[in-house]
């Protein structure tokens, strides 16, 4: 098995205290199993992230030696590719528009939160409404189980009906 780790700050601040912990161990845990420690740039959050945060990240992982063992990527780079992947789970119907507002999305929350049951939007079962802004949800199972097999805990398995769907593309393309 091929160990893959990453750190993705989110440039809105400087590299803290919290950030250099998750990276070291993120590094720690790569370089002990010999695998690859990669930095993402978590630049998601336009209106907050900036140039100069992002250079205080480099800079200070450089310090503490902990580059990565590739050039750093940023999310916002990689936003075409995204909405490629989005628009083909919508056309295959693995993925939904959601025309919630922010409101309706906190009052959906609180209700399936209250009832014990996933975040699922009453959009994962109508027609678009085209002229309104939206996100893209995956469409997670009704039922079943999704296992995936983790190098630390092992082999964990979910019941698909404890599953969200989750945003997988915001707004604004992010």
């Amino acid at each position: 098995m091929n160990v893959v780790t990453r750190f993705a700050p989110s440039p809105t601040g400087y590299l803290h205290i919290g950030g250099a912990r998750t990276a070291l161990f993120n590094w720690l845990f790569a370089r002990h199993h010999g695998g690859t420690y990669l930095l993402r740039i978590e630049d998601t959050d336009r209106k907050r992230s900036t140039d100069a945060a992002i250079s205080a990240i480099h800079d200070g992982l450089s310090w503490l030696g902990l580059e990565g063992d590739a050039p750093a990527v940023s999310q916002s780079a990689q936003a075409t590719r995204h909405a490629e992947i989005a628009a083909a789970l919508l056309e295959n119907g693995a993925a939904y528009r959601c025309y919630l507002d922010a409101d309706e999305v906190s009052a959906l929350r609180e209700q399936a939160h209250a009832e014990g049951k996933p975040v699922r939007s009453p959009w994962r079962d109508r027609t678009d409404a085209s002229d309104l802004p939206f996100v893209v949800r995956m469409r997670m199972p009704d039922s079943g189980e999704t296992t995936i097999d983790d190098a630390v805990q092992g082999s964990v398995s979910v019941q698909n009906t404890q599953l969200d769907d989750m945003v997988i593309l915001r707004a604004d393309g992010s």
